[in-house]
């Protein structure tokens, strides 16, 4: 999620377990503790496929973070030392900011390796959106009223209010999901339509629509499903994923690490001379948030590059289609028939 919510989560958090015996204190350091994990967006990485999939790597690992967290409550007890007798309410509020942090972060589609250094493939739940209003809000809220409220019953039940009010939208987001997986495989079954892989995820900013994605020997698919849909059909568009251009590239490094990143929903151009992996998890068509260029275009066999980032188109006009969709179905974006 974004860092403005993970902060107000952390705080939340922090009021929770130590506001009423310490006061702000609690808010201070849970939201220090929620921003922390972040911080390896900071590590200098030459290889641009290597920063995308270091982030939410072994500082967002739970392993890492409970070996952290002793370390972590002996600086602040050294900071405070009159607080020493809430020593294990300090244990369980760093571990807690921490852990709500990274568990969070596996409910939207980007990925968290949460059981870093086992090789298994980040985590990704894909039931919110990474800005979502109706979840930040009610936090925020609870937070602004327990710091202006400090150490008042009012202020700690009005933050306990919004964390649970936030918690609740977060159950919401994966009933709808269960809701729309279920309606997705039985619109394709009926329509035939074979897959080796689906996805779904909320759209920007909402849970009310949700783009499907499948992926299948040939390519892939996009479709969209709005919460309000009636009975119809499902509407996927396909597209070429040129797999076939990293034939040569399968052991280059940044190529295996954007295939196990992904899950397996990447697709493959190839422009401007170059090979490039476009992430299809994040964005919509044609308009996605990650592309590198792997490889240089050359015959026999493409030659092998480190991993560099292209810069990615931005509609705006997207976010219009996004209202426009949730309430009624009409062809995707940009597409008028």
């Amino acid at each position: 999620m974004d860092t403005v919510t993970q902060v107000a989560l952390g705080a939340s958090v922090g009021e929770a377990v130590l506001g009423r015996r310490i006061g702000r204190r609690a808010l201070l350091w849970g939201g220090l503790c929620g921003l922390l994990p972040d911080l390896d967006l900071l590590v200098p990485l030459s290889d641009a496929v290597d920063r995308f999939t270091w982030h939410r790597g072994p500082s967002h690992s739970l392993f890492v973070l409970a070996a952290a967290t002793p370390l972590m409550s002996r600086l602040i007890l050294a900071i405070h030392p009159a607080t020493r007798t809430h020593r294990l309410r300090w244990m369980a509020l760093v571990f807690l900011a921490f852990a709500t942090h990274v568990l969070l972060d596996c409910f939207t589609v980007y990925g968290t390796q949460i059981f870093w250094p086992l090789p298994t493939p980040p985590v990704v739940w894909s039931s919110i959106f990474i800005i979502d209003p109706a979840y930040s809000l009610p936090l925020l809220a609870g937070v602004l009223a327990a710091l202006v409220l400090h150490r008042t019953p009012r202020g700690h039940r009005l933050n306990a209010i919004g964390l649970a009010l936030s918690c609740l939208y977060l159950l919401w987001s994966v009933g709808a999901k269960l809701h729309v997986e279920g309606a997705v495989r039985a619109s394709l079954a009926r329509q035939g339509i074979a897959h080796e892989a689906l996805l779904t995820t909320p759209t920007a900013f909402n849970t009310l629509l949700w783009r499907v994605l499948i992926v299948d020997g040939e390519g892939y698919a996009e479709g969209y499903y709005s919460l309000l849909d009636g009975r119809g059909e499902i509407r996927m568009a396909h597209h070429p994923g040129n797999r076939g251009l990293l034939r040569g590239l399968e052991d280059h490094r940044p190529v295996r690490r954007l295939v196990w990143f992904t899950h397996g929903f990447y697709a493959v151009k190839r422009e401007a001379g170059g090979i490039w992996i476009t992430d299809l998890r994040m964005g919509m068509e044609p308009d996605y948030t990650f592309r590198f260029r792997v490889a240089a275009d050359a015959e026999p066999h493409p030659i092998p590059e480190p991993g560099r980032r292209g810069r990615s188109p931005r509609d705006f006009r997207l976010l219009a289609w996004i209202w426009q969709r949730i309430w009624s179905d009409q062809p995707a974006y940009g597409v008028t028939s």
